[in-house]
């Protein structure tokens, strides 16, 4: 076991865990931070997608020996009021269905967004394309984060 010092939703947290624990379980297990989600346990689903520094990563195979000083930002971190323009338009196009796999779909778009302020749909497409939705909710996805692009 070892002692990290993390700083994740701007908030300092210390857990003793192995070096290879995934990011996601000291998220889940150890913080109870569990609005990201395991699916696929493998980094192909999307699911258990955080920004790492502002970068969307797949947090499942993440071990937390790779965090260091990194500035972790899960979903509960994205807005306090959940009022980022990608949650507003997620809300205002209905998009969620069963809603697993949600939360990573909004931490892709919104580390997208930042970098990309003004996608073209397929440019939308291509950024949106790593995170899977077993509903099939893709044109939904699609309008929603074309709709932040303009409102944010």
């Amino acid at each position: 076991m070892a002692n990290y010092n993390l700083r994740i939703n701007e908030k300092n947290y210390e857990v003793d865990v192995e070096d290879d624990t995934p990011l996601l379980w000291v998220l889940r297990d150890h913080l109870g931070l569990v609005g990201t989600k395991y699916s696929c346990g493998i980094a192909q689903c999307g699911a258990c997608t955080v920004h790492i520094n502002g970068e969307a990563t797949f947090s499942c195979t993440l071990p937390i020996s790779s965090i260091g000083n990194d500035k972790v930002t899960t979903i509960e971190g994205l807005s306090e009021e959940g009022d980022h323009p990608v949650q507003k338009a997620w809300n205002e196009i209905d998009v969620a269905q069963c809603g697993y796999c949600q939360a990573g779909q909004i931490m892709n778009a919104a580390s997208f967004l930042k970098k990309n302020p003004k996608p073209t749909l397929e440019e939308i497409d291509n950024a949106m394309n790593r995170n899977l939705c077993r509903c099939g909710t893709y044109h939904k996805i699609r309008e929603a984060v074309a709709l932040a692009a303009k409102t944010k």
